[in-house]
């Protein structure tokens, strides 16, 4: 499943920022309703990112009427709409046309005050790196297509994709964060680069602490890498150095390009620990903390 990177937009008062985000998808899951669900919690993500509340939301609908039957379509928005009623959104109306390959995704209003946008730049040196979901899921969906994964583990895969990012923003806001973003389709490596991009901090991550699922370990040292992977890593490889004794599966899974990933948050080192711990209280045992921003290398992502 690939996910079309978000435009966010804000509109300012003095009381309120209105975050516009656009995302759109093309499926791989046989499940229709299943894929309504993952992207709409992929789309939401935008929203959750930036510390706002998603109030609106409207479909956009791709669908191949002469080659896919309706029922498709109708479990599709089905998912979506009850994922939408989970997370308190409100479905306000939808574009469709006709397309030769499916697509879906959502255009979503969201709001929060101006003072507390949390953007995706602004990682300090002394930071903790927080991610709250396990990587792998692109690796998973590749082997998927060749139906080489255990049932299992594309299970939980697809959980994964299909949890909000609600619980985590809500928390997130209850204390300091310094930046965040949501790891979608540049992978880990990818949206952490662009947060310390252009900045005068680097990062130091400890790949053994990164929650990732254990069979996309097994798949990708088989070679079941999409190829996103290598379009991710070949992009900001001057930005990234990797150890030696870093697993060269490790390092494909931290360049694997998530759908409806989890949220990469940078907050001050006194503030994690208490985070992490509500995190987990909320449900979400991936969670963990995977490293920390410094001062040197600047503009470098330092993996061991």
């Amino acid at each position: 499943m690939e996910g079309a990177e978000d435009a966010g937009v804000y509109k300012l008062t003095e009381e309120l920022a209105i975050v516009q985000t656009l995302d759109f998808f093309t499926p791989i899951v046989d499940d229709p309703y299943l894929f309504g669900q993952i992207a709409v919690a992929n789309s939401l993500s935008d929203v959750y990112a930036k510390g706002g509340k998603p109030l609106t939301a409207m479909n956009i609908v791709c669908f191949p009427v002469k080659t896919m039957d309706m029922t498709v379509l109708r479990e599709i928005l089905a998912g979506g709409l009850d994922k939408m009623r989970e997370a308190g959104v409100l479905l306000v109306g939808g574009h469709s046309v006709e397309d030769k390959e499916l697509k879906y995704g959502l255009s979503v209003t969201g709001t929060i005050h101006p003072a507390r946008v949390i953007r995706n730049k602004g990682c300090r040196v002394g930071d903790k790196l927080i991610l709250t979901k396990a990587l792998g899921v692109g690796i998973i969906n590749t082997a998927l297509k060749g139906d080489m994964v255990d049932p299992a583990a594309v299970a939980g895969a697809l959980a994964g994709m299909a949890a909000l990012n609600d619980k985590a923003s809500e928390l997130m806001q209850r204390t300091v964060v310094n930046a965040c973003t949501d790891v979608t389709g540049f992978g880990l490596l990818g949206h952490l680069c662009e947060m310390i991009e252009d900045t005068e901090a680097g990062v130091m991550i400890t790949a053994e602490a990164v929650p990732c699922f254990p069979e996309a370990k097994e798949l990708a040292e088989l070679g079941m890498v999409p190829g996103g992977m290598y379009r991710n890593r070949d992009f900001r490889k001057h930005m990234v150095e990797i150890d030696k004794g870093v697993p060269p599966n490790m390092a494909d899974i931290l360049f694997d390009p998530q759908t409806s990933g989890g949220l990469l948050i940078s907050l001050p080192p006194d503030n994690a620990s208490e985070l992490l711990r509500l995190i987990h209280a909320a449900g979400i045992a991936a969670a963990a903390v995977i490293g920390e921003v410094v001062k040197e290398p600047k503009g470098k992502i330092i993996v061991r």
